[in-house]
């Protein structure tokens, strides 16, 4: 994902135990298997011993179904993928059922944390409807399929060209011709138009699973899962906004200035919106590959490292080519050129690796490379968007874990790379928890691990590896570093809380079908600021068109996670004995800023995530203060270069929602 690039398993078809177990064992001896009845005097601590078992024994079908779904893109891998969600489903349903006989009994305070997340596990909370759960599947595997295969295309006969994401975004990436970054945004929505009907009735099957667990719908279920009363995390979401707020509107100031300069006549849109279309980014919430139009100082400090990266890498096609005959047909030469590009994708993942490895943490199992998908294959339709899997099973004694990229050689894609390992250490670490406590402590806690990592790539880390050139500290070099983590962490906050305000209103009904599209993009106006340059009306589906909607991966976990991320890093710095300003630190290859962070690691979701995170950072409450440290020098200079420029924007009339609150 692009950033915040992947979940947990960014199938979110995986009805949400997240299905991230490793070193799967067999089922003990007298364990029932799925669906068996509920043996006669058990226990709450039995229970819950029983299904950790049935667990382990149902999780290796369901992923290898979802990884093949994902991978392969075909009919029969869709149907498989929804007959194994429909199979979970069913026997999630079963175990909460059987659940009930406990309420109210004296049990262990585990056992009591372990029910509690079997209920509020499932991100598409399971209807109690068989025919009901067995449409749900099927949809939720078809437009996860419509996604991946998705391509935009042009012209007719002869003439006709389709492209996929990955195409469209080279364009919004490196284009700076505003009618073809128009077309190529405009043709990657399209995609999503015929996912409108199907994600309508996706909405009605949800709500009904969710009301069968006893939720007022699909959000409240989503806002139940943080150790805190549902209806208080909207307003936690909003106290960690307001913090950031005034960060952002200066750099959407500056940015607006550099882009009317840039677009004269074209670079806003009415009320002082940025054109969506211009980002960079196809949803605008990364705008990092704006570097050449927002670069603040030019000639203080290299930090291309796409440039590098791209350098890197036809390098090494230049080789192979050399090693051919030169008269290779062309089959032959995409054949040479998709074996470059796999060598440096997995050297991309090694040097992410090194990272981890410096800290004292294991080196990736030998199954990770052999298994992993680094590259879009030249055969079939994949989903592209990043993600890290753990696909509960071992391999050698080594837990099978994975990662699915489509990894070009730029900037984003690297970093995203050190995100996805981020995710997969999680999954190394709690590996010895039962599979109820496989998880991250909260779901915000497992997106922030690699960007935490992300955090400390400095200039001077970048140096090391040779990704940029030697590093003089100057006041401009300072601010072209700070902006250049600023496009991608402060731009990515208010898209992090839109998406799930956007679903809330869906799932409660106070955004209708009939006003999808209105809602996404006066929902974007207000929290990013930014509007399409054309209309965009209710004949489009265009939240649709971000994978994580047909996926039904919450979003809100994303939010959090860059608040989080700066808490986890600044506790880090601590733990490793920096001293001086919190963004000069790298803790890279510091075994006691490791050590804290695995520790954290291995508990999982085995404790409430206020005392995970208290463990590491000396606190209980998510606070965004870290980041108003690191960006300090940052928002100063943003200050002073929109002096007398008329900041801030005004959105279009809002399309009411109501404010979620947690109703039985």
């Amino acid at each position: 994902m692009n950033k915040p690039r992947a979940a947990l398993l960014a199938i979110a078809v995986a009805a949400g135990l997240t299905l991230a177990g490793c070193n799967r064992a067999p089922s003990p001896e007298g364990a029932s298997a799925p669906g068996a009845a509920t043996p006669a005097g058990e226990t709450a601590d039995q229970f819950i011993a029983r299904v950790n078992a049935e667990l382990r024994a149902m999780q290796p079908e369901v992923s290898a179904a979802q990884w093949l779904s994902s991978t392969y893109i075909t009919d029969d891998s869709q149907l498989l993928a929804a007959k194994y969600n429909e199979r979970y489903l069913a026997q999630l349903n079963s175990w909460i059922e059987q659940a009930r006989r406990f309420e109210g009994q004296q049990m262990s305070a585990e056992t009591a944390r372990a029910i509690n997340l079997l209920k509020l596990g499932a991100s598409m909370p399971p209807p109690r409807n068989p025919e009901h759960l067995a449409e749900l599947t099927r949809i939720a595997s078809k437009m996860e399929g419509t996604y991946g295969a998705g391509q935009y295309c042009t012209g007719e006969g002869d003439t006709r060209r389709c492209r996929q994401l990955g195409a469209l975004e080279d364009v919004l990436r490196t284009s700076r011709d505003y009618d073809a970054q128009l077309d190529a945004w405009q043709g990657w929505h399209t995609i999503a138009q015929p996912m409108r009907t199907d994600y309508t009735r996706f909405v009605e099957l949800v709500n009904e699973g969710a009301r069968d667990l006893g939720f007022a719908d699909a959000g409240e279920a989503w806002r139940s899962g943080y150790d805190m009363p549902a209806a208080e995390l909207a307003a936690e979401t909003d106290r960690l906004w307001g913090q950031v707020k005034p960060l952002y509107e200066q750099l959407h100031c500056y940015t607006r200035a550099r882009m009317e300069a840039r677009y004269p006549g074209r670079g806003t849109v009415d009320g002082g919106l940025l054109p969506a279309h211009l980002m960079g980014n196809m949803w605008q919430q990364d705008w990092g590959n704006l570097w050449d139009v927002l670069q603040p100082y030019p000639n203080a400090g290299d930090l291309d490292i796409t440039g590098a990266l791209e350098k890197n890498y036809q390098a090494a096609l230049n080789e192979r080519m050399v090693r051919e005959n030169a008269l290779i047909d062309s089959d032959r030469r995409a054949d040479v050129a998709q074996a470059a590009q796999l060598d440096n994708a997995k050297r991309m993942n090694e040097r992410a690796q090194d990272f981890y490895v410096s800290l004292g943490m294991p080196a990736l199992p030998p199954s990770y490379w052999q298994k992993s998908q680094f590259i879009k294959p030249r055969d079939r339709n994949v989903v592209c968007h990043a993600s890290a899997w753990d696909m509960s099973v071992s391999i050698d004694g080594q837990p099978d874990v994975r990662t699915k990229m489509c990894t070009r050689a730029n900037e984003e894609d690297f970093t995203t790379i050190y995100h996805e390992l981020g995710h997969v250490y999680y999954y190394l670490a709690y590996n010895g928890r039962p599979p109820l406590f496989q998880n991250g402590a909260h779901d915000g806690f497992h997106e922030a691990i690699g960007d935490t990592i992300v955090l400390a790539m400095t200039p001077q880390y970048l140096q090391s590896i040779g990704l940029v050139g030697e590093q003089t500290q100057t006041q401009e070099s300072l601010v072209n570093s700070q902006m250049r983590m600023a496009l991608a962490k402060v731009a990515f906050m208010p898209f992090g809380l839109m998406i799930d305000r956007w679903r809330w209103g869906v799932f409660d009904g106070s955004i209708t079908p009939q006003n999808y599209n209105a809602a996404w993009w006066s929902l974007k106006a207000q929290y990013q600021g930014v509007a399409p340059a054309t209309a965009r009306g209710e004949e489009f589906f265009d939240a649709g068109a971000k994978y994580h909607v047909p996926g039904n991966t919450p979003y809100t976990r994303y939010f959090l996670s860059h608040v989080l991320q700066f808490q986890f890093y600044k506790a880090l710095c601590d733990a490793s004995g920096h001293t001086g300003p919190l963004y000069e630190c790298s803790f890279y290859g510091n075994k006691a800023a490791g050590e804290r962070f695995w520790a954290m690691l291995e508990k999982g979701s085995s404790q409430p995530w206020q005392q995970t995170l208290r463990e590491l950072t000396g606190g209980e409450q998510m606070d965004a203060a870290p980041v108003l440290e690191y960006f300090a020098p940052l928002q100063t200079w943003l200050s002073r270069q929109n002096e007398g420029r008329s900041c801030g924007w005004t959105a279009p009339a809002a399309v009411q929602t109501a404010t979620p609150t947690a109703s039985r």
